[in-house]
């Protein structure tokens, strides 16, 4: 009786700890998808101004994007320690994580306004027609003004997600998505708008939602319950240098291994469109179905960083044991509903993205079809990629991660993925088997490594 009473308060304890993963999981998801919605939102605006505007766009969207979340990765790890600070009660160490994750907010968007403002130049270099790389141009010129406000809004969205307060972040996003949608309009086709340069216009908006929502993010730490309880603007001029150094060797690693991922996939991209257009948009629909389902898992991931650092917070093994299968279960599951609706609904999906009726694009549906089918079986091991990653960050051990996502990606995936897709003639099918292949060896890698981090620190908090 004693052994299935601990077996049944075993299982209870961690159904509750799905339930705490989920309560700041879900937030961080509909965040991260608002997030992505303002993006949508200025394509879809400006796709009426012309087709050389829409790749534009396209374009700039995906260079801005990029370089953003290969900055977020130097910002990821001030949940964590925010975390654990709220587990040991030290409340300066979480005034500490703001100011630092502010500043090196700030040194960050430096960068990423540098490569905005050169953008033609760069994109001439890498093969873009000149209008489209001009057209560019104009909207980076104006978006890069929002990247500090946007990468300082994420540093105080993560010590509101430590804190458990991811609600004040999704209500101004929720509340950003339209005001954002009016303002492009205006600035596009409104009598305040920019007749000459429509695409600077609507750049300049997004930067002006940036700054409302950073200063909203400001407002909500600095004057709302609990969250002004641990007074964040107190000594807000004094930086802590060892800290900032500990986020950068933690965060560094994440970076990198946004940018080897991101690379991969556009390497994948690249092979797509030598075998033909239909390859090419049929990568493009798998590849925005498997990024909706990363924003996805991502956020549980981040929400395991947190759970798992607050267990290191208090020395507890067996939280951080139970923090870890929880979140776990929580993406296999999401993640394996979605998937089962994206095969319901792959030829739906098709043609959302390619509209019928001429006989060529009916052969790139089938082709998109037939290639979600195997685009849907790397959303678990995404999930469960993700998570462990998560689980590392919780542990601030993220030293290994780029080297796994070197070898996964780039040793095995794309080299199978040029074999099987080009030599193989395979097309595109046998790309995305490739990429399959890599981010299985890569959940299996880091699941690997944060099983044994985690036993590691349960026999340590048990002496």
């Amino acid at each position: 009786m004693p052994r299935n009473a601990a077996a049944s308060g075993a299982i209870w304890q961690l159904i509750a700890e799905v339930g705490e993963t989920a309560k700041i999981a879900f937030p961080i998801v509909a965040i991260q998808l608002g997030q992505a919605a303002m993006t949508m939102t200025d394509m879809l605006l400006i796709g009426g101004i012309s087709i050389d505007a829409l790749a534009a766009v396209a374009v700039a969207g995906r260079v801005y994007l990029t370089t953003f979340a290969i900055a977020l990765g130097v910002l990821a790890p001030i949940a964590p320690v925010v975390a654990q600070a709220c587990a040991a009660g030290k409340l300066e160490s979480i005034r500490g994580a703001l100011r630092t994750g502010l500043l090196l907010a700030l040194a960050l968007s430096l960068p990423l306004i540098a490569l905005a403002t050169h953008a033609e130049q760069v994109l001439l270099r890498l093969g873009q027609a000149p209008d489209v790389a001009r057209l560019s141009q104009q909207y980076l010129s104006g978006l890069c003004w929002g990247a500090v406000p946007a990468l300082s809004f994420q540093a105080i969205r993560n010590v509101m997600d430590a804190a458990h307060r991811p609600q004040p972040s999704l209500w101004i996003t929720l509340a950003a998505i339209p005001t954002n949608a009016l303002l492009v309009y205006l600035l596009i086709h409104g009598r305040i708008g920019f007749a000459c340069q429509p695409l600077l216009g609507a750049g300049l908006a997004t930067a002006v939602i940036n700054w409302t929502m950073f200063l909203a993010g400001v407002w909500f730490i600095t004057s709302c319950r609990p969250i002004r309880a641990y007074r964040l603007a107190l000594h807000w001029w004094l930086i802590d240098w060892m800290l900032m150094w500990r986020l950068i060797a933690v965060g560094a690693p994440i970076s990198l291994t946004s940018a080897l991922t991101y690379g991969a996939y556009s390497v994948a991209g690249l092979l797509a469109g030598a075998i033909g257009s239909n390859a090419a948009a049929a990568h493009q629909i798998s590849l925005q179905v498997a990024s909706i389902a990363a924003l996805m898992s991502f956020g549980i991931s981040m929400a395991t960083a947190v759970r798992v650092a607050e267990a290191v917070g208090r020395h507890d093994g067996h939280g951080m044991r139970r923090a870890s299968l929880a979140a776990m279960l929580l993406a296999i599951v999401c993640s394996a509903t979605l998937a089962v609706c994206v095969v319901a609904t792959r030829f739906k999906i098709a043609h959302y993205f390619l509209h019928s009726g001429a006989p060529e694009i009916d052969l790139a549906i089938n082709l998109a079809a037939d290639l979600l089918l195997v685009s849907v079986c790397g959303l678990i091991p995404t999930a469960v990629h993700n998570v462990a990653a998560g689980s590392l960050r919780g542990l601030q051990d993220t030293r290994m991660i780029p080297l796994y996502a070197g070898i996964a990606y780039w040793l095995i995936g794309v080299i199978i993925s040029y074999v099987l897709g080009l030599k193989l003639r395979l097309g595109v099918i046998g790309i995305w088997t490739g990429l399959l292949i890599g981010t299985v060896i890569y959940a299996i890698l880091l699941v690997s490594r944060a099983q044994v981090l985690v036993c590691r620190m349960f026999r340590e908090c048990d002496d």
